[in-house]
């Protein structure tokens, strides 16, 4: 059974740093992509996608953190991280790594349909002024 952990998430003011890892068990993480998300607490809002990073290790990140987050993969670990600076406010969050379900996806890029993907239970980031 497929198992992503995300770990890293805690207090942070505003401008500093974290470093989002997301460990992956029970699933072969080299050959695919994954992507992070994050969504607000308490908010009626979808996830939002933060960005994402293809088996050769080419990255998208949104339009809005461009320069300020970076995504990077550890095959031999089986790890993905997702590294955050000049944080704001508005960057307080449960931040989730997902990955493929299906082969399909692997090959041609992930998928944005949430029963697509597996899913991490989440890391909170909280950035405080």
């Amino acid at each position: 059974q497929a198992r992503l952990e995300e770990s890293g998430g805690g207090p942070v003011q505003v401008g500093g740093s974290l470093k989002l890892s997301c460990k992956f068990s029970g699933y072969t993480f080299r050959g695919c992509g994954m992507a992070w998300y994050r969504q607000v607490p308490g908010l009626e809002k979808p996830r939002e996608l933060v960005g994402s990073i293809s088996a050769d290790g080419t990255q998208t990140i949104h339009d809005s953190l461009e320069g300020r987050f970076t995504i990077s993969r550890d095959d031999d670990n089986n790890m993905a991280y997702l590294s955050m600076q000049s944080l704001k406010t508005d960057d307080t969050a449960m931040y989730f790594c997902a990955a493929p379900k299906f082969t399909l996806y692997c090959s041609v890029g992930m998928s944005g349909a949430t029963a697509d993907n597996y899913w991490g239970q989440g890391t909170l980031v909280f950035v405080s002024s």
